[in-house]
């Protein structure tokens, strides 16, 4: 059942992990023109991944071991499901593998990192409002 605890732990771990992305994406994009883009958005692909997956561990949905929003945003019923376009989608899984990598493919933009940044932002506040406080607060270190 959602919101058996040890769902919760899980979920909590996935969250303290998403939130690590995307406070590392944001904090890089701090470095303006000396930014590394690719790692920024790399990182905010993370975020959603791992929002994506602390999301279907609550529905307790196995999810595979992918870097596809896609695959993981298909496994989610509908009416749970962010929105996500398809463009978000295919940049999300260029970000986790594509330019992860080197390569021949054109330099990500500041102004592309900082739009991966919000779109991280904006599924870390889509989903997190679907999960229960709990799985929300830090573990106590």
């Amino acid at each position: 059942m959602p919101g058996d605890e040890k769902v919760v732990v899980v979920v909590r771990e996935w969250v303290e992990k998403a939130e690590n992305d995307v406070v590392n994406a944001a904090h890089t994009l701090k470095l303006g023109r000396r930014c590394p883009t690719d790692t920024v958005c790399f990182h905010a692909q993370q975020s959603v991944e791992k929002y994506l997956k602390a999301l279907l561990t609550l529905l307790e949905i196995d999810s595979p071991r992918t870097h596809s929003v896609d695959a993981l945003l298909w496994l989610i019923p509908s009416r749970t499901r962010p929105t996500i376009t398809d463009d978000e989608q295919d940049r999300l899984s260029e970000y986790a593998t594509v330019t992860r990598y080197p390569g021949d493919y054109q330099p990500i933009s500041l102004a592309e990192a900082r739009r991966a940044v919000r779109l991280a932002r904006r599924v870390r506040r889509d989903i997190r409002r679907r999960l229960p406080d709990a799985a929300l607060r830090p573990r106590k270190r």
